[in-house]
């Protein structure tokens, strides 16, 4: 081997023949290229796709528009995708690019990376070991991906960064992840960043298309796509790489046979350089590609195809050990096949590449297949002998990749496990499924004693210890089955967890042992799986699962049952049945001293208790669960704490301080790339804003929320908090459009009350501003068939009020007349089911209570008083402006109290004006009006009136047809009554429904009776 010196480095100056000198056509691409540059250099990120097919030219201008950038001084971050047999390293042209520029910016890098070093570290080894060891979840991949963000925002903060990412159409699932990532939230810095793929690789289902596809609709995006050089662009090219005018005949043939593609044109000169005469080119691709080869000696040929089948790159040191020719012979080797510009040195590295793909894979092509596979087992051998001949992030993945194309089960099984983890720790689940199920195919073909020798604790872990001894137990297929469940779904391939969930169940079910706690897993991941896809709650398998480790002694599997009974009866049905499976799923977790089921369990158990009325204790028992979590650096429990925290804190009405703890959790999830964790904050907050009176806030942060959601949930609580909003403010057309939305999110199979009921709640506020009392009614009595489970009263009071507030509303018109009692009755009984445990729900059973009483013509000043009372102590401004309304018109009903009434009307039309609650500030308005009180402050507020002014200009005759209106009437019974023509009392009926600003005899009689228009003067 060599003593140290740079055999690339060596071999850089060798000169290599048929690249042409001259940059040919793509004038127009490279000027979009240098125009982003521009404009990212200004401060606006700049994302272009590059596509054409292979040989064309895509390498070829971005080299081009590299040199443009580094005269410009960017700094180049360029990484390409590996094609390693059938298997991309994942991540690998961002890890490639991430070291280039910490190689040419270390310092700032590492500034860049602070605090963050052992995540980022999955992605560049160099900054570190890998971050804490917690267990994989859903946003786990999410927070590498928004660290990686972060990490280039701020490298790109003060210099201009070319980020080039190569041969997109190998990339692997993580990395066309990440680059969608990227490209979605890349919001500010100096930064260009490229993608180039091959585009006639893309086949219809091929992985890229969907990406390029959903690319497409991103406006910050440009494609660029290279066609083929024309007659007169070949002319200059063959001009270029003979440095001399071209026969016209050989531009005739090489056009016609190249059909204008840059690479082929070079191939067809050195094809015409060996000798052979126009006219006598080969028929073959493959044979005009193996043309360059074969002209050389026979050590370069035969390194050449070592090459080939190493993967993209090979390393100086690993290319010799698997050659075993001498230092000597090998670099006679390489000068050849780089001076015949077959192999190039790779820039920053010391290994070799083709410089083309395509020859690349016609020369691996043209081996045999038992040459193939002995080549691959002189790299694997290689690779074992010395694993230092590789990166360190490379080596797992590459061994399995060698030994498995060299076709050695015994070798290649536990060499694919060994990956498998690997890139598991790398948070690349995509890749570790497809890892997991070649295990799975090398199963039955490796020796049984190979397979007695692997262990559970070095392959698998998303089993919790089932009670065995890890020292002698075996893996068993059923763990390959559990990892690659595990994977899958992390990977966000639910269809396939759950597939392979299905075949591990029906594998336990035909085994001759009894394994019930390895099925009880397996009934609980069916479980989470079937409510992710909505296909049903899940309790079906949790029962399943409950029923398996009834009996058995304490586990952690036992625990993991436990928490998932317990979490399924907090979001569904809270109540004794779920606080006793939390209580014991902490008691298991800290039997078996697995605390991160523990902690998972008392989070669970905490919200419970917090719902139950055991507040403080409940309070406390989850901040006790996020400190410990920040302790052990499991930030995604800590994160989930912020959010049960602040959602159980708003159900008590503590709204200031929910928003106070999910700003907290906001800082926390952001802090460690929780993605997924910030979406859920997120919408808690905004439901604590909107309780708070900030509801311009509330819209903000929603419909941020809307965009940025990663996870279902999050994205449907927006669409339902706009919604609320624009239910408020009578905006109908938008609530409906964003309940619909919300709606389609949830789905209908797995129906939680804290979805239903506030889209319950909505749809009733909608159908009651449009007056479909039986609308109301109908939805009332759904809900109430659905239940008010404990711990759902801040879902039931809204719901209930806006019930009773729509019966109160129709009182007097003839239209709900049928059906109000039964309507009324309905809603005592949901009130007799709901839960008052803190102030704000009392004031809501208050207002409620007043509401009916109102529908039944029975209200009370007093009554009224008492509610704004209770409301004015309060964080609540929208009800404390509806109770003040409601008072004001009960004062002024009452007689006596104008003054009073008036400081009241004040007060609702500030806060209603402020919030942009139309409906509230114009029943505001209109009660003014009809009592002739002036809601300006500089004006005299209240004045003597005259009992036959109603104050909107209605004359007495128009009061009594008004009257008769309210009652039912037609406009012929009302000429029969008032003793008029029809005619005349339909002038009368368009001038009354003017006058009050209505559209139709229903809202006038819904008005009048609101108003007390029919009632003495107030």
């Amino acid at each position: 081997m060599s003593d140290g010196t740079d055999v690339c480095a060596m071999l850089g100056a060798v000169e290599t023949r048929s690249v042409s000198p001259v940059f040919v056509g793509r004038a127009g691409e490279l000027t979009a290229l240098t125009e982003a540059l521009s404009r990212a250099t200004a401060g606006e990120p700049q994302a272009l796709l590059i596509g054409g097919e292979a040989g064309v030219g895509k390498t070829r201008l971005i080299e081009e528009f590299l040199d443009t950038a580094c005269d410009r001084g960017a700094v180049i971050g360029l990484g390409g995708c590996v094609e390693l047999g059938a298997d991309g390293l994942p991540f690998a042209p961002f890890s490639t690019a991430l070291r280039s520029l910490h190689r040419r910016l270390p310092g700032e890098l590492t500034a860049a990376a602070d605090g963050q070093q052992g995540e980022l570290a999955r992605l560049l080894p160099e900054l570190g070991d890998p971050g804490s060891h917690e267990t994989s979840d859903e946003d786990s991949t999410a927070r590498l991906f928004e660290l990686t963000v972060r990490l280039l925002e701020r490298l790109a903060a003060d210099r201009t960064i070319v980020l080039v990412l190569e041969d997109l159409h190998w990339a692997d699932t993580s990395t066309r992840h990440l680059l969608t990532y990227l490209l979605r939230t890349l919001r500010r810095g100096r930064i260009v960043v490229v993608a180039s793929y091959r585009a006639d690789d893309i086949h219809r289902r091929h992985p890229l298309r969907p990406l390029l596809a959903e690319l497409d609709r991103l406006r910050t995006i440009r494609r660029i796509e290279l066609s083929r050089f024309t007659r007169t662009e070949v002319h200059r090219q063959l001009t270029g790489i003979l440095a001399a005018e071209p026969d016209p005949g050989l531009v005739e043939e090489v056009f016609e046979r190249s059909d204008g593609n840059a690479f082929f044109v070079e191939e067809l000169v050195v094809s015409h350089e060996a000798g052979c005469a126009p006219g006598q080119l080969s028929d073959s691709l493959r044979d005009l590609l193996l043309v360059r080869v074969e002209t050389l000696p026979e050590d370069a040929q035969r390194v050449a195809r070592i090459v080939a089948e190493g993967g993209s790159t090979v390393e100086y040191g690993l290319l010799a050990a698997v050659s075993r020719l001498t230092e000597d012979e090998l670099i006679e080797a390489l000068r050849a096949a780089v001076g015949a510009n077959l192999l190039l040195a790779v820039p920053d590295g010391d290994g070799y590449r083709f410089r083309h793909s395509l020859v690349r894979e016609a020369v691996s092509d043209d081996l045999l297949p038992g040459e193939r596979s002995r080549l691959n087992r002189r790299y694997a051998e290689a690779l074992e002998a010395d694993p230092g001949l590789v990166r360190a992030e490379e080596r797992a993945t590459r061994l399995a990749t060698y030994w498995y194309h060299a076709h050695d089960s015994s070798k290649a099984l536990p060499a694919v496990l060994g990956a498998a983890v690997a890139t598991r720790k790398r948070h690349a689940y995509a890749e570790q499924l497809r890892l997991l199920e070649r295990a799975m195919e090398l199963w039955d073909e490796a020796p049984e004693e190979i397979r007695r020798a692997l262990r559970p604790m070095d392959y698998a872990e998303a089993y919790p210890p089932c009670g065995c001894d890890p020292e002698t137990t075996a893996l068993s297929y059923l763990d390959l089955l559990a990892e690659a469940a595990v994977a899958a779904r992390l990977s966000g391939d639910r269809e396939r967890a759950l597939k392979i969930g299905r075949t591990a169940l029906r594998l336990l079910e035909d085994a001759e042992e009894n394994d019930p706690l390895r099925a009880a897993w397996f009934w609980t991941e069916k479980a989470r799986l079937q409510s992710n896809l909505g296909r049903g709650d899940g309790w079906e398998e949790i029962a399943r699962a409950q029923e398996l480790v009834k009996g058995l002694p304490p586990s952690a599997v036992h625990a993991v049952v436990l928490v998932g009974a317990a979490g399924w009866g907090m979001l569904r049905n809270p109540g004794p049945e779920a606080l006793s499976a939390a209580e014991r799923a902490v008691e298991y977790a800290r039997h078996v001293k697995a605390e991160s089921i523990e902690l998972n369990a008392r989070l669970t158990l905490g919200t419970l208790m917090a719902a139950a009325g055991d507040v403080e204790a409940g309070l406390a028992e989850m901040r006790e669960v996020r400190e410990r979590a920040i302790a052990l650096g499991q930030f995604n429990e800590a994160s989930r704490a912020h959010i049960n925290l602040a959602s159980s804190l708003e159900a008590l009405g503590r709204s200031r301080e929910a928003v106070e703890v999910s700003d907290e959790g906001i800082r926390l999830a952001r802090s460690y790339g929780l993605v997924d964790s910030v979406g859920w904050v997120e919408a808690n907050r905004a439901e604590s804003l909107v309780s708070l009176g900030r509801w311009d806030e509330a819209q903000e942060a929603s419909e941020r929320l809307l965009r940025s959601a990663t996870s279902t949930k999050p994205r449907g609580s927006a669409s339902l908090r706009l919604a609320q909003l624009a239910a408020a403010r009578g905006e109908l057309d938008a609530a409906r459009g964003h309940l619909a939305e919300a709606r389609a999110v949830y789905g209908t199979r797995d129906p939680i009350p804290q979805y239903t009921l506030p889209m319950a709640q909505i749809e009733i506020a909608v159908a009651a501003a449009e007056g479909r009392v039986t609308d109301v009614r109908a939805l009332l009595a759904a809900a109430e068939q659905a239940g008010f489970p404990p711990g759902t009263h801040r879902y039931g009071w809204p719901l209930v009020l806006s019930a009773a507030t729509a019966e109160a509303d129709s009182r007097g018109l003839p239209a709900a007349d049928e059906g109000r009692a039964e309507a009324l009755d309905a809603i005592r009984r949901c009130v007799r089911s709901l839960a008052a445990p803190s102030p704000v729900w009392a004031a809501h059973a208050r207002q409620v209570s007043e509401e009916l009483a109102r529908a039944e013509g029975r209200e009370s000043a007093l009554r009224r008083a008492e509610t704004v009372a209770a409301y004015a102590s309060l964080d609540r401004p929208a009800e404390l402006a509806r109770a003040r309304h409601r008072l004001a018109d009960a004062l002024l009903v009452e007689g006596g109290r104008r003054e009073e009434a008036a400081a009241l009307l004040r007060e609702a039309h500030a806060t209603a004006s402020r919030l942009g609650a139309r409906p509230l500030r114009e029943d505001v308005e209109l009660l003014a009006a009809r009592a002739r009180l002036s809601l300006s402050p500089e004006k005299p507020s209240a004045v003597a009136v005259d009992p036959g002014e109603d104050g909107f200009g209605l004359t007495p005759r128009e009061q009594g047809v008004l009257r008769l209106v309210a009652a039912g009437r037609t406009n012929r019974q009302i000429a029969e009554e008032l003793f008029i023509s029809p005619k005349t009392a339909s002038v009368h009926v368009s001038n009354i429904l003017a006058k009050l600003g209505v559209a139709g005899r229903g809202e006038a009689a819904a008005l009048a009776h609101r108003l007390h228009l029919l009632d003495s003067a107030l």
